[in-house]
């Protein structure tokens, strides 16, 4: 049983990595249910608590991905409507088949929600499209140091426990 429990954290916690970077992919939750696998290993001893702390980190960390880049486009000077394109254009980037749509989706999206408020100032438009790609960059950038630290968090228990 210890091979499907290794098996499956091998595969939640390469998509974890994976998700860290894609916003359509819930990257740290999938990274703590592989870290979840390893933790019913016989082979592992490990305290519980450890795993309710990182279950709250991956939580807050998910809510945090939302929260960041509509933030970011508020400090720079944006309006709701830049804050609703700034979502609007991180969903609308997911799905668009150009490169780097998930990067483009948020600042595209706050600029024409800026100016859809008033197509007049383009500054501050402009201004809250970088604030909201500001945002994406460090919610991606948070996502992806704690995907890497459970990844390899998860690597070092496992070689402890195997070669003990």
């Amino acid at each position: 049983m210890d091979y499907v429990f290794l098996i499956l954290a091998s595969v939640f916690l390469i998509g974890g990595l994976i998700g860290s970077l894609l916003p359509v992919i819930p990257g740290p939750p999938l990274s703590w249910i592989g870290l979840l696998f390893i933790y019913f290993c016989s082979f592992i001893t490990w305290d519980v608590n450890w795993l309710i702390i990182t279950a709250i980190i991956a939580v807050v960390i998910t809510i945090l991905d939302f929260i960041i880049p509509a933030q970011g486009t508020k400090k720079m000077g944006g309006t709701k409507y830049g804050i609703w394109g700034t979502n609007i254009g991180l969903l609308v980037g997911i799905f668009t088949p150009i490169p780097m749509g998930i990067v483009v989706g948020p600042f595209v999206g706050a600029f024409i929600g800026e100016l859809l408020q008033d197509h007049k100032d383009k500054s501050r438009a402009i201004k809250a499209a970088f604030g909201a790609f500001l945002g994406f960059l460090m919610s991606t950038f948070l996502k992806l140091v704690f995907c890497i630290y459970i990844f390899v968090y998860a690597i070092t228990l496992v070689s402890k426990g195997l070669f003990v």
